[in-house]
């Protein structure tokens, strides 16, 4: 159970611990329904941008433009919807408005994640390089459009994506639990979720078996950009406006999340099961810390302290199965 789980092990018992001492020290206002509620509103912001980032390392790179694509997606879904709705348009007239700021949010933000894949499958550039000229390009993009101005006033009727509940759960978690299982059975299930793994573990071997790897590169950006575009609806829709720069502190949030959730930095390995529970884990401290009124410095603090727990811990694990092995063939 240690072997090929070991990450996913260690990230359970972390996050279990972490609730059973929050429950103790908070127990009449951590073991409440509004606020599993508000953690379930607030993971998906930066857990869709954190699995986005998770598939360009799992293919060798990193994406940091995802947040700009979000924050670019987002200000051309806020013009329509502020812009092309009136309240003496039919309800059906806002809806399908309302569909099409959804569709252009997410079909920019796959052209953005594609441009990503070019430049970096085409031209050679590193994704490190690459995405960090795209996420200065879309930002500024999106400031040029505003202007530096915040868009406010959407409809009621799309504020139930980011405010709403589904049952009793929040709407923006629905969204993110779906499209973290659609991820996880596009990894797992297609040719082109298995191509990701081997151009991130061995790009010549996967050149060698038949794989484009620029083909692969470029599939692989564009679903990130897509993942980001979903993220800028959830984050315009919960809190009704829209500036570029909305959501910057997620980037740093999401790729320690990816790290958290043994993602390897060098391509070839990551399960988006480690990432969800990363993402849990980091949300569970951050409610805790909420309730409890602690600085924001502190949590800096916590966050580099969990991350380098888990990588000691899995260096630990690592250490044991290595002896076990080299035990086995003593043995044999």
């Amino acid at each position: 159970m240690l072997g090929r789980y070991s990450t996913l092990w260690t990230l359970f018992i972390i996050l279990f611990v972490l609730v059973v001492i929050m429950s103790v020290l908070l127990p009449y206002k951590f073991l409440t329904a509004i606020n599993f509620q508000s953690m379930g509103s607030q993971i998906p912001e930066f857990g869709l941008l954190a699995l986005g980032i998770m598939l360009a390392m799992i293919s060798g790179g990193i994406d940091l433009s995802v947040v700009s694509i979000a924050n670019l997606t987002g200000v051309i879904a806020a013009l329509i919807l502020n812009r092309m709705i009136s309240p003496e348009m039919s309800s059906s007239q806002q809806f399908v408005l309302m569909a099409l700021a959804v569709a252009a949010a997410v079909v920019l933000s796959a052209v953005c994640g594609m441009i990503n894949g070019l430049v970096i499958s085409k031209f050679g550039v590193p994704a490190i390089l690459a995405t960090l000229g795209t996420q200065g390009l879309f930002l500024g993009i999106a400031i040029v459009i505003t202007e530096g101005h915040g868009i406010t006033g959407f409809p009621p009727q799309f504020l139930f994506i980011g405010s709403g509940k589904l049952a009793g759960v929040p709407m923006p978690f629905v969204i993110f639990a779906a499209s973290a299982a659609l991820l996880y059975l596009f990894l797992s299930r297609t040719r082109l979720g298995m191509s990701m793994y081997m151009v991130g573990a061995n790009p010549s071997v996967s050149r060698y078996s038949g794989v484009n790897n620029d083909n692969v590169i470029v599939k692989t950006y564009l679903i990130s950009g897509l993942l980001a575009g979903i993220a800028s609806i959830i984050m315009i829709s919960r809190v009704n406006s829209m500036r570029p720069g909305y959501g910057y502190a997620y980037l740093l949030l999401a790729i320690l999340v990816v790290v958290l959730g043994g993602v390897d930095p060098y391509g070839g390995f990551g399960s988006v099961l480690g990432v969800v529970m990363a993402v849990s884990i980091l949300q569970v401290l951050q409610s805790g810390f909420n309730l409890m009124a602690f600085s924001p410095f502190f949590k800096k603090f916590m966050y580099g302290l969990m991350l380098i727990l888990v990588m000691v811990l899995n260096y630990l694990v690592g250490r044991y199965k290595q002896r076990a092995k080299r035990l086995g063939v003593q043995k044999e």
